[in-house]
C-alpha cells in the first residue's frame, strides 16, 4: 500500500482541525450569544399545557447542569483511556494491534503508536459529536420556539389588559409578558431537551464502544448490565425533566432521537464500530504474487487443453 505524502496528511489534519474549532464556535454561537433570534411562539389564553408551576432554576434541578456536562465529557474520556489501554497491553504480545494499527507518518522513520492514536480518534470524534448535537439542538430550539410547561409562571399574563374573555384567545408578540425577559426566553427554548440528547447520545456511545470493543469471555453478562445502567440513567435524567415540569414528553423524546440517531451515525459510519485497520495480508498476497517469475508460478491445466491432447492421443 503506497504511504502517503506528509503534506497530505499535514493537510487532512489541518482540515480536521478547523471542522472542528468551526462546530466549537458555532456551538458558542447558540449558547452564549443572541446572534441567533428565538421564535416568538404565542399561546391560548389560561392554556392548561402551560400553567405547571415554576420548578426554579436549572441549579435546583435533581440532575443539575454541572452535574450532567461533568458526566458527560469526563466518564467517556476515563473509559475509553481504560479501555483502550487494556487492549493494547492484552494484544501486545502477540504483535497483531499494532501491526493492524500502525500508521506510517513520514516514510519509515516514525509513526504515531497505536495506542495514542485509536484513544484520540475515538475521543475526538466523541467531542465532535458531542457539540454536533448540542448545534442541533439548539437549532432545533431557536427555530420551533417551543413553550416550556411552566410558561406562564414566568411570563406573567396581563388577561385583564389582554382581554383574555374566552381561553380559546390566541395570543401572540412578546409584549404580552410582563416578567422576566431572561426566564422568559430561556422558557421558549424546550424543544427539543438539551439535556436528553446529551445524555442519551453518551450513553449509545459508551454502550457501542463496550460492545463493539470488549471481547472477554467473562463478560457476556457483564456487558448487559453496564450498557443498560448507561442508558437507564439517560432514561431517567429526560423522565427527571418531564417531572419537574422543565420539558414536555414530545421534547425528551425529540432530544433522545437527536443524540441516538448522532451517535449511531458516527459510531457506524465514522469509527466504523470502533473497529481498528483492517490487516493488508490480503494485498501483500497479491503483490508478492504479482512479483514471482513465471517459472515459479505453478501451471494450472485447461480443460479444454486436456480433452484436445486426449482426441489428439486417440487419433494417432
Amino acid at each position: 500500500m503506497p504511504l502517503l505524502p506528509a503534506a497530505l496528511i499535514s493537510s487532512m489534519l489541518y482540515f480536521q482541525m478547523v471542522i472542528m474549532a468551526g462546530t466549537v464556535m458555532l456551538a458558542y454561537y447558540f449558547e452564549y450569544t443572541d446572534t441567533f433570534t428565538v421564535n416568538v411562539q404565542g399561546f391560548f389564553c389560561h392554556d392548561s399545557a402551560y400553567r405547571k408551576p415554576y420548578p426554579g432554576p436549572e441549579d435546583s434541578s435533581a440532575v443539575p447542569p454541572v452535574l450532567l456536562y461533568s458526566l458527560a465529557a469526563g466518564v467517556p474520556v476515563l473509559v475509553i483511556i481504560v479501555g483502550e489501554t487494556a487492549v493494547f497491553c492484552l494484544q501486545l504480545a502477540t504483535r497483531d494491534f499494532e501491526n493492524q494499527e500502525k500508521t506510517i507518518l513520514t516514510g519509515d522513520c516514525c509513526y504515531i503508536n497505536p495506542l495514542v492514536r485509536r484513544t484520540v480518534r475515538f475521543l475526538g470524534i466523541y467531542a465532535f459529536g458531542l457539540f454536533a448535537t448540542d448545534i442541533f439542538v439548539n437549532a432545533g430550539q431557536v427555530v420551533t420556539g417551543n413553550l416550556a410547561p411552566h410558561f406562564l409562571a414566568l411570563c406573567k399574563p396581563n388577561y385583564t389588559a389582554l382581554g383574555c374573555q374566552q381561553y380559546t384567545q390566541f395570543i401572540s408578540g412578546e409584549e404580552a409578558c410582563t416578567g422576566n425577559p431572561d426566564l422568559i426566553m430561556r422558557a421558549r427554548k424546550t424543544f427539543p431537551s438539551k439535556e436528553a440528547a446529551l445524555s442519551v447520545y453518551a450513553a449509545m456511545y459508551l454502550t457501542m464502544y463496550i460492545t463493539s470493543t470488549i471481547k472477554a469471555k467473562g463478560t457476556r453478562l457483564a456487558k448487559p448490565v453496564l450498557c443498560l445502567g448507561l442508558m437507564c440513567l439517560a432514561f431517567l435524567t429526560g423522565l427527571n425533566r418531564v417531572a419537574e415540569y422543565r420539558n414536555h414528553w414530545s421534547d425528551v423524546i425529540a432530544g433522545f432521537l437527536v443524540g441516538i440517531s448522532i451517535a449511531v451515525f458516527l459510531v457506524v459510519c465514522v469509527v466504523n464500530n470502533f473497529k481498528g485497520r483492517q490487516p493488508e495480508n490480503g494485498h501483500i498476497h497479491r503483490d508478492n504474487v504479482a512479483r514471482m517469475p513465471m517459472t515459479n508460478i505453478p501451471r494450472v491445466e485447461s480443460p479444454l487443453e486436456k480433452n484436445h491432447i486426449t482426441a489428439f492421443a486417440e487419433v494417432t
